[in-house]
């Protein structure tokens, strides 16, 4: 027998191909007995009713069956047969993407009445052979659930473990979206938004959606997070088409949040058009699906404006800079430098999307069946010039677009998406014990900014000096290009190819693969590629002064559009056994082994090589050594009565990653070795100026405009070589011992028919992850606390840099991305579904969730990951904190109901209801207390109000009563605040939907004529307090606290938080004064035909 599973084992390993498995079928699989005995020979043939499509096995000697690579969905119409025994006929099978359906059948004798019994199938939802947490989303849900945004995340919402894009407190970016196996990701990883404005694929084209957590099947790789799995529609035996229309505009929102009116609104609106055709090419046998869809959405990028004389700003829609500081500089741009800024009062965009998808389905012969899709997405969207972040070492206060900073039109700046991607999936089956899919796909994908904008440098005139003739660190008006945008593009091209091979032998189904999938991204990215100044005032700016800073990024060697590449293939073998050990207990065991390797070379710059951090050196010119990493996983599911009413499933294994390709491109590109990364500032401690570049002094007078110009007047090198190099202000390395995340899950479940007079079930289930290898940035140039470091005196005893702590003074950073093992998570869920009344379903679950982690990597930029890590000690000595993705509490519920007017006529209301926590933060201290050059110093919280000292008794006061009122500063006196451990209070949001078909039947063909109103947080339209989340705009984001210096005992001092009227903030949390948060409905216009 050994020698049979090793000749077995060799022989799987020989005949599969290149493999990278995410879920594109269902399966149906069970045991046909008689008279208590296994039958052996029994015939089974699933039918797929609506394409005719066929899938047909026997028995083997353990009377079991299996049959994969069928198409989700159904109905299906399932015949057993066997000579002498009635003939079994079950209807009515519904077959979810990703699941196999459990069909255990009873023959009985034939007797001369009765040839044949027809059962419909049961509806249990646990008919299903599910091990981990997964969520299936139908096309039923797909066309009834709320939805405006028509993307996907309006769906996967209905997961227990959704959070927006984020799943069980992971970042969205750690997640995997695929439709019909192609990786469709935003692999680059700028934002966790799908390519394609968030929807690469038209709603109207998607059959089906899986949502996986920890699915303890090896085939399904690449996240931590979550899995996505999309397959499209398939054309039938009967012609079906649709035409669709929906629309709205700016009176069909909200305009006020409580006392608030945001005044005259824009106009904006949103429209969509879209068809899809499907049907028989050869009946049972040949079938094509299209689909087309474009949306139009012109609006307003910005919706604040400058302030009128004698209007006063405000928090929603009035910025601090006057129309008369805004008419002024946009003249000053025009006369002296020849550029135009743009409107500032106006800032209209035409937001564009263009889906097309086509699919043919050829059931080959009844062993094999092929199909093949392509889709095409054009999206353009306009945006506001980035919020803070710069290169000169420190992000603005305040956004630059907000209630204290103003920009122009031109300043703005649109992305373009593009997105082209291919399936091909062949399914065979070759005997009654050997099956296989093979699949390959392709998907290019490119994202590209552009602007209105002429080449001209980008300018911050910040907000002044204060009445002790320091600069305010905030900002106040902006124009230019677009610091981010000139040379800003990202091309990713992804290629697949997947053969599942798999063999049934007893009560065994053996799976076996070799997984490959190649990526490609090009990543072009000068920031301040047209030159960047910023100006202490707008005075300083008119009189000639030399700018507070200055940066550029500029291309060696006279390439003016430099660009950085990353190339890698990704090999993985696995090997996989579902044993069913007994009719009612399955055990899935397997192992996976991912391997993945650099395949492009990378040029060393040597003057980074040569700087030596503490023993060690950083090698810009090489990608991390291949590592083989392996993931075993165990599942099993327990049917503990056998018919169906209690399961106990669940599992443990580990699950290996990926992490956002624009960290491995940070290297090359920060590596000074395709480009110059220029920053000459001005630095700051406690408000005031310790340090100032001598070169700005070269800037006095008339800003030079021209790249070339401003090289040569600072004396900039031109040309490069390895052997020299030049030393970046930033550099970013990688561990060479670097290895993808992995995590370990362990999942426990029981679902539970609970008997009742109506369908009602519930499910129990609780899951623990550990992070196995997490991914942090770890600065090298700055050095590790000694015990000879001064510490602050009193309660708080945090060390105190001091000014020598950084390795190598002539540059600011050298963050290299490595691992770490500290990390772990847990969630508990309870869920309910019933059908109390013919046509209503309903859905209730609740999660909590917990999550801790040394760093959420947020951003795309290696500095701005580290520097943004909240910590007491610096970033490289944070400890574990609670992610900043994580949603603790939530519930969500769902109702259905489906009235039947009349014989013509039926509508359907839909409810869902979101209850949760919307956010978490951290209090902070305003400034750098202690000294590391970063601004985001976790807050001690004193245990008494004289605990700490203040400038004030009047400061002193106003925090204590501050902590008081805040329930989680009040409940943690005498500690430190841990990171993104304060919640925002509860926000309740229901979303409304009414659609009414209208049927009338021509001929044979039906015609249906629906109209649908969709309505966003309803609750908001009775009441405008009602669904909208609150934030700590307020309370400064949470930095309440001003570090104003220590005395000569090293004991710290503080100031309390004034805003611009000089008024102390007495609550943490205000309501978020955003379009966004206001109620928004949609009509639509629906005709299908079939």
């Amino acid at each position: 027998m050994a020698k049979k599973m090793l000749f077995l084992f060799v022989l799987l390993l020989s005949l599969t191909g290149m493999l990278k498995a995410q879920v594109t079928t269902a399966g149906m699989s069970g045991k046909v007995v008689a008279d208590e005995e296994a039958v052996i020979g029994a015939t089974v043939v699933a039918v797929h009713e609506p394409s005719g499509t066929s899938y047909g096995t026997v028995t083997n000697i353990d009377g079991r069956f299996s049959l994969q690579g069928m198409r989700s969905g159904g109905p299906y119409k399932v015949t057993v047969s066997y000579v002498g025994y009635q003939t079994a006929i079950y209807t009515g099978i519904q077959l979810q993407l990703g699941e196999t359906y459990s069909l255990n059948v009873t023959l009985h004798e034939a007797s001369e009445l009765l040839g044949e019994i027809t059962i419909t199938a049961s509806k249990s939802k646990f008919s299903a052979e599910k091990t981990g947490a997964t969520t299936n989303i139908s096309s039923e849900q797909l066309t009834t659930l709320p939805s405006i945004n028509r993307s996907i995340s309006d769906f996967t919402r209905i997961s227990p473990y959704a959070s927006g894009n984020n799943f069980g407190g992971r970042d969205g970016r750690s997640n995997t979206f695929t439709v019909d196996g192609a990786n469709l990701n935003n692999n680059f990883g700028l934002s966790s938004n799908l390519p394609g404005g968030g929807n690469p694929i038209s709603l109207d084209a998607i059959d089906e959606v899986q949502v996986v957590i920890a699915p303890y099947d090896v085939r399904q790789a690449n996240f931590i997070g979550a899995g996505i799995n999309a397959i499209t529609k398939s054309g039938t035996n009967a012609y079906r088409g649709s035409a669709y229309m929906y629309f709205n505009n700016e009176v069909m929102r909200g305009n006020k949040i409580g006392n608030t009116d945001f005044g005259a609104r824009a106009e904006e609106s949103k429209t969509v058009y879209g068809a899809t055709l499907g049907g028989p090419i050869i009946k049972d046998k040949l079938f094509f699906f299209a689909n087309v869809e474009y949306e139009k959405n012109p609006q307003q990028v910005v919706k604040w404006r400058a302030a009128q004389e004698g209007e006063t700003p405000n928090n929603s829609t009035i910025s601090r800079a006057t129309a008369a500081d805004m008419v002024e500089f946009s003249q000053i741009l025009k006369d002296k430098y020849g550029y135009d800024t743009g409107s500032f009062t106006n800032f209209p965009a035409n937001i564009t999307n263009l889906k097309l998808l086509g699919r043919i389905d050829w059931n080959i012969d009844k062993g094999n069946k092929l199909s093949v899709r392509y889709n095409f997405t054009n999206n353009k969207t306009w945006n506001a010039p980035n919020g803070s972040s710069g290169n000169t070492g420190y992000r603005l206060a305040y956004d630059r677009v907000s209630q204290y900073s103003m920009s122009y039109a031109n300043s703005c700046y649109s992305l373009q998406n593009i997105v082209n991607s291919v399936t091909a999936e062949l399914n065979s089956r070759f005997t009654s014990a050997i099956s296989n899919q093979l699949l390959f796909t392709y998907s290019d994908m490119t994202d590209e900014r552009g602007t209105n904008s002429g080449l001209f440098p980008f300018i911050d005139i910040m907000y002044g000096y204060n009445n002790e003739g320091n600069q305010i660190l905030e900002p106040y008006m902006t124009a230019g290009y677009e610091l981010f945008t000139y040379n800003n593009k990202v091309k990713n091209t992804v290629t697949t190819i997947v053969d599942n091979f798999t063999y049934y032998l007893g009560t065994h189904k053996l799976t076996a693969g070799i997984s490959y999938e190649h990526q490609k991204a090009s990543n072009s990215y000068m920031r301040n590629g047209t030159g960047y100044y910023r100006y202490s005032s707008f005075e300083d700016f008119k009189n000639g002064a030399a700018p507070e800073s200055f940066a550029l990024a500029y291309g060696y060697n006279g390439n003016t559009k430099p660009s950085a590449d990353v190339n890698f293939g990704q090999l993985g073998v696995y090997l996989q056994d579902e044993w069913n050990i007994r009719e009612n207990f399955k055990l899935t065991a397997g192992i996976r082994m991912d391997n993945l390797s650099f395949l492009n070379e990378l040029m060393r710059n040597q003057a980074i090589y040569d700087l030596d951090f503490n023993g060690m050196h950083i090698d810009t010119g090489a990608w991390p050594d291949s590592k083989l990493q392996f993931s075993p996983r165990l599942g099993f599911t327990w049917d503990v009565f056998n018919d169906k009413t209690l399961k106990v499933r669940g599992g443990s294994g580990f699950f290996t990653g990926r992490i956002p390709l624009v960290f491995f491109t940070n290297m090359p590109t920060n590596s000074g070795m395709i480009q110059n990364l220029v920053s000459i500032t001005t630095r700051y401690k406690d408000g005031k100026v310790t340090s100032r570049d001598p070169r700005l002094e070269l800037l006095k007078g008339n800003m030079i405009t021209d790249v070339n110009q401003m090289i040569s007047t600072l004396g900039l090198p031109t040309t490069i070589t390895p052997e020299e190099g030049v030393l970046p202000s930033g550099i970013v390395g990688i561990d060479p011992d670097f290895k993808m995340p992995q995590v370990w899950k362990t999942s426990l479940a029981l679902d539970y028919q609970i008997p009742a007079s109506f369908p009602l079930t519930v499910t129990l289930e609780g899951m623990f992850s550990k992070d196995i290898n997490a991914v942090r940035q770890f600065n090298y140039n700055i050095k590790s606390p000694e015990d000879t470091w001064q510490r602050f005196n009193g309660p708080d005893t945090r060390y105190i840099y001091p000014e020598n702590y950084l390795e190598h003074t002539n540059i600011n950073s050298a963050n290299v991305l490595t691992n770490t093992s500290k990390g772990w998570g847990w969630t508990g869920n309870i869920t309910v579904f019933a059908e109390p009344a013919k046509n209503v379903n309903i859905m209730a679950a609740y999660t909590h969730t917990e999550s801790k982690e040394i760093s959420g990597m947020p951003g795309s930029d290696a500095n701005s990951a580290w520097t943004n890590m909240p910590s007491i000690n610096g970033p490289n000595n944070s400890g574990l904190m609670r992610s900043r993705y994580v949603t603790p509490n939530r519930v969500i519920a769902s109702i259905n109901w489906r009235v039947h007017v009349n014989k013509r006529s039926t509508s359907n209301f839909s409810l869902f209801y979101s209850g949760y926590s919307s956010g978490s933060y951290c209090f902070m201290y305003s400034n750098d207390m202690n000294g590391d050059g970063v601004t985001n110093d976790l807050i001690y919280i004193p245990k008494t109000k004289d605990e700490i000292k203040f400038t004030s008794a009047e400061d002193a006061d106003a925090f204590w009563k501050f902590v008081n009122q805040d329930p989680y500063l009040k409940k943690h006196k005498g500690e430190y605040a841990e990171a993104y451990s304060a919640s925002a209070p509860w926000i309740h949001r229901f979303d409304f939907r009414w659609s009414r078909d209208f049927f009338v039947k021509i001929g044979k063909t039906k015609n249906t004529l629906q109209l649908s109103l969709d309505i966003l947080n309803i609750g908001n339209l009775l009441n405008s307090k009602w669904g909208v989340t609150k934030n700590m705009s307020g309370a400064n984001g949470g930095r309440i606290l001003t570090y104003k210096g220590k005395d000569e005992s090293n004991t710290p001092v503080f100031s309390m938080y004034k805003d611009s009227d000089g008024n102390y903030p007495t609550e943490s949390f205000t309501r978020n004064l955003n379009y966004s948060e206001c109620w928004k409905l949609q009509i639509g216009l629906r005709y299908v035909f079939n």
